[in-house]
């Protein structure tokens, strides 16, 4: 950690916090070691604009050591997990709300930290990604907390003028990759299960839902990256991307717990598919504790209208594919899509071929799903 700007017996502290953490959490002071600190009066509390740690003298000075370790490491996990670049164009107050219930469930895992005293906590939703737990947050607008309003996009809109397209995200991936050795290093590198998946989750963030699609269905003699193997047996893949055509069945959860936002989100999904792969078939249909369809989809027509409001059950979807297919004669079977929030009863048995889940933020956890590849729709 650069400690040019840190004069004073509150700047000392700030390095004194990184020496204590080099022993007890070396993986959060190999972190510290990659961001600039500096102590100001410009900001409140503390704050970071995705590179360096602000660090107001007045307000750390009334901090205990646990309590200035958990600020330090508040801050520069907003830094490593990117959580500056990835507000994109969220609404900024509700967002770093968001952050910092993520964060502060982070930090409270880990022994000898102490968040400061007015810390946001949600042991709710602190389980939940960023993207998620801001889903949340929109539909609950008397949650705005202040918080430590900490968050601030200077730094990275700078770097976007200076070095577009690079920068600040390939910086911290390296950063993590330098901290995990570290960790190694001295032999403290099992990470709390929660932290590990968020760190791997900034070097390698999770793709968009259709490109994991379009990876399931299709290979080129050029690209076999993200070929899912498990579907050879089941014939789905392709030798040429012209003049094949592969059927898609996409279910949508129009059960009571989905509202009309998220149903209309899917259905904008659904277009999605029909309009960017002209090599695939899709079939829609909808599903609550019964399955309607399958209904035959056309780029130039719209969409037909959803159907259900009850109660929630996966089974029916694949049982109404299984039998309706049985009575079909054709090469490959369909890949199964389900855009769903994941609430619900699902079928005792998988059903025997590729499923992918599309799962709206707030949703279940992947964990809660028996089968399938999971992904989230942010």
């Amino acid at each position: 950690m650069s400690s040019d700007s840190l004069p004073s017996h509150q700047g000392r502290r700030i390095s004194a916090s990184q020496v204590r953490l080099a022993g007890s959490h070396p993986f959060f002071a190999a972190l510290m070691m990659m961001a600039r600190s500096e102590i100001t009066d410009k900001v409140d509390t503390a704050a970071t604009d995705g590179r360096t740690l602000f660090f107001n003298a007045q307000f750390i000075a009334g901090l205990t050591a646990e309590e200035l370790d958990g600020l330090v490491v508040h801050e520069v996990l907003h830094c490593a997990l990117l959580h500056v670049p990835r507000r994109r164009t969220r609404d900024p107050l509700l967002w770093n709300i968001a952050a910092d219930i993520h964060v502060n469930g982070l930090i409270r895992q880990e022994h000898g930290l102490r968040l400061p005293n007015g810390a946001i906590v949600d042991r709710q939703l602190e389980h939940l990604s960023v993207e998620e737990i801001y889903a949340v947050l929109l539909t609950e607008p008397g949650r705005r907390e202040l918080g430590l309003q900490d968050l601030q996009e200077g730094g990275c809109r700078q770097e976007r003028r200076d070095h577009p397209g690079t920068g600040i995200e390939a910086y911290w991936k390296a950063a993590i990759q330098r901290a995990l050795a570290a960790a190694a290093l001295a032999n403290q590198a099992n990470l709390p299960a929660r932290l590990l998946r968020e760190v791997r989750m900034a070097c390698d963030p999770s793709l968009d839902w259709r490109t994991v699609l379009w990876r399931w269905l299709v290979r080129t003699p050029d690209d076999f990256r993200g070929f899912d193997r498990r579907v050879l047996w089941n014939r789905i893949y392709l030798e040429q991307l012209e003049g094949e055509s592969v059927m898609v069945d996409v279910c949508i959860d129009t059960s009571g717990s989905v509202d009309d936002r998220q149903l209309e989100e899917f259905l904008g999904e659904v277009r999605g598919i029909i309009r960017s792969y002209p090599s695939v078939k899709c079939r829609l249909w909808y599903a609550d504790a019964e399955c309607h369809g399958p209904f035959e989809l056309d780029s130039r027509e719209p969409l037909p209208a959803p159907v259900g409001g009850g109660g929630t059950h996966f089974g029916p979807f694949f049982e109404s594919v299984r039998r309706e297919r049985a009575e079909a004669v054709a090469e490959a079977e369909p890949l199964l899509v389900y855009i769903t929030d994941g609430r619900g009863t699902f079928p005792s048995t998988a059903p025997g071929r590729p499923v992918l889940w599309v799962v709206v933020p707030g949703g279940a956890q992947s964990a809660e799903f028996p089968f399938g590849e999971v992904v989230r729709l942010v």
